[in-house]
C-alpha cells in the first residue's frame, strides 16, 4: 500500500471524528468504542486483505461507508422490503454527500469526491472493481463481526436468505476470504445449507 497523503490523513481524521459522535458503544479488545468508529476500523482492516493496493479513493469510501448512519434510524421507515430499500437509498445518498464534503475540505478534487460518493451509494457494482471491493469488504465485516448476533435474532429461513444475498454480492476473491473466517459449528452448518 502506498504512503498516504497529508490530505488522506486529514480526511480520515475528520471521518473518524464524525464516527466517534455515535452515542452507541461496543466492546472490542477490552475497550468501549463508538459503534460506527469500530465498524469503520474493521472495514479498513478487511480492505487491507481484500485490496492491499487500494487507491486512496477506495480507502476513503470504505472508511466513510456508514458515516453517521445512526442519524437515520431504520425505524423511521416501514418494516417491509420497500421501507428497507428506501432507508438504504437515503443512507447512501446522505453518507455520500457528507463524505464528499469532508473530502473537499481535505483538498480532494471533484472527480475523487464523486468517485467516492458513487462507491458509497453502491453504484456500478460488478462493473467497477473498486465498488466491488467495497462490497466484498462490507460483506466480510458482516460475516466476521456481526453475523453471530444477527443469527441469534432471526429464524433460519431469514438467515438463509441473508446468507445467499450476501454471498451473491461478493466476488470470487470475496468468497475466498470468507472461507478464512472462523464460524461456529452451527453457523458453518447454516452457511453450508444456504449455499447448497
Amino acid at each position: 500500500m502506498t504512503e498516504p497523503s497529508a490530505r488522506f490523513a486529514a480526511a480520515i481524521e475528520r471521518l473518524d471524528a464524525l464516527h466517534a459522535e455515535d452515542p452507541r458503544q461496543e466492546s472490542a479488545d477490552g475497550a468501549e468504542l463508538p459503534y460506527e468508529l469500530l465498524y469503520a476500523r474493521r472495514m479498513s482492516e478487511w480492505l487491507a486483505r481484500v485490496a492491499p493496493d487500494a487507491s486512496e479513493a477506495l480507502r476513503l469510501a470504505v472508511r466513510a461507508q456508514h458515516l453517521q448512519r445512526w442519524r437515520i434510524p431504520r425505524d423511521d421507515y416501514p418494516r417491509d422490503r420497500p421501507g428497507y430499500l428506501a432507508w438504504r437509498r437515503e443512507l447512501g445518498r446522505r453518507q455520500a454527500a457528507q463524505a464528499s464534503t469532508v473530502l473537499r475540505e481535505a483538498g480532494y478534487d471533484d472527480d475523487v469526491c464523486e468517485h467516492v460518493a458513487r462507491m458509497i451509494r453502491k453504484e456500478q457494482l460488478r462493473r467497477d472493481p473498486e465498488a466491488q471491493a467495497l462490497e466484498d469488504t462490507a460483506c466480510l465485516v458482516f460475516l466476521e463481526h456481526y453475523f453471530a448476533d444477527f443469527a441469534s435474532e432471526h429464524d433460519e429461513d431469514k438467515l438463509m436468505r441473508i446468507v445467499r444475498k450476501t454471498w451473491n454480492k461478493m466476488s470470487p476473491r470475496g468468497h475466498e476470504l470468507a472461507a478464512t473466517i472462523p464460524l461456529s459449528v452451527d453457523e458453518q452448518a447454516l452457511v453450508k445449507k444456504a449455499l447448497s
